[in-house]
């Protein structure tokens, strides 16, 4: 899913407020469909078993969420770049580690590689729009540091990819936030490398302490390249110092997104 599409009359003082109207429409639409498929999540965790159940529970998630950007790249609202994440899908086994610039980054990874074990906030599992879809997919609760190893190993050991935000929280600090050690943990319990993820975003929009319902500039352009895959061997403080010192070169280094810019 890459976009390309971008509005011609983006630059007319009355462009915006429409493009803001659409955007709402589509948010609209996603709470509407978040809520339809949590209700057909409960209804398939009661009649499925438990494996086919988490195949498909991701599935639909990863369905619903590239639905909901192709949308918006159709009504010129978003431009991506994230096609790269598609090497990815023959992967087993892989701790994936992106930075964390906006609450948007687990979206646009789950839309190009569906079948991706999600660690979730605790306050999120009970959630009416996320957590029964999250239960059924098999998505793991942060809720405590002992269980969320063991599990995340577990997953891993078993074959998954597994998606984990090192730096704990969206970023605040450019150009990433200090890193947790709870991925090298993971990482070195299981056995698993380290799929380091360079994100990037032209827009603030849900970055930390940006409200879903305050509209952005349009377009808002994302991008993901793959970078550099870490073996976790090393202790978890200097597996967890190599990649800071990895993500604030790489980060430091490449230049900001441009709304006309991306390919």
């Amino acid at each position: 899913m890459n976009c390309r599409s971008e509005p011609q009359a983006s630059n007319c003082t009355w462009y915006w407020p429409l493009q803001a109207f659409v955007f709402y429409m589509t948010l609209l639409l996603l709470g509407a469909a978040m809520l339809s498929g949590s209700l057909l999540c409960i209804v398939l965790s009661w009649v499925v078993p438990r494996r086919a159940g988490v195949r498909i529970g991701r599935w639909l998630i990863g369905m619903l969420f590239r639905t909901y950007l192709g949308l918006l790249c159709a009504l010129g609202l978003m431009r991506l770049d994230i096609k790269e994440l598609d090497e990815l899908n023959a992967e087993q086994g892989l701790l994936m580690a992106p930075n964390h610039p906006t609450m948007l980054d687990a979206l646009l990874i789950v839309s190009r590689l569906p079948q991706t074990c999600c660690i979730m906030k605790s306050d999120l599992w009970d959630n009416i729009f996320l957590g029964a879809g999250a239960r059924l997919a098999g998505y793991i609760r942060d809720d405590s540091v002992m269980k969320l190893v063991r599990r995340s190993a577990r997953e891993l050991k078993s074959g998954s990819r597994l998606l984990m935000f090192p730096e704990g929280t969206r970023t605040v600090r450019q150009p990433v936030n200090p890193l947790k050690g709870g991925i090298a943990l993971i990482a070195q319990t299981a056995h698993a490398p380290i799929q380091t993820v360079i994100l990037q975003t032209n827009t603030p929009y849900l970055s930390k302490n940006w409200h879903l319902l305050r509209a952005p500039p349009f377009p808002m352009v994302h991008r993901a390249r793959l970078g550099r895959r870490f073996d976790a061997l090393q202790g978890v403080h200097q597996t967890v110092s190599t990649l800071q010192n990895y993500y604030e070169i790489e980060l430091g280094k490449i230049s900001p997104l441009a709304g006309h810019d991306a390919s």
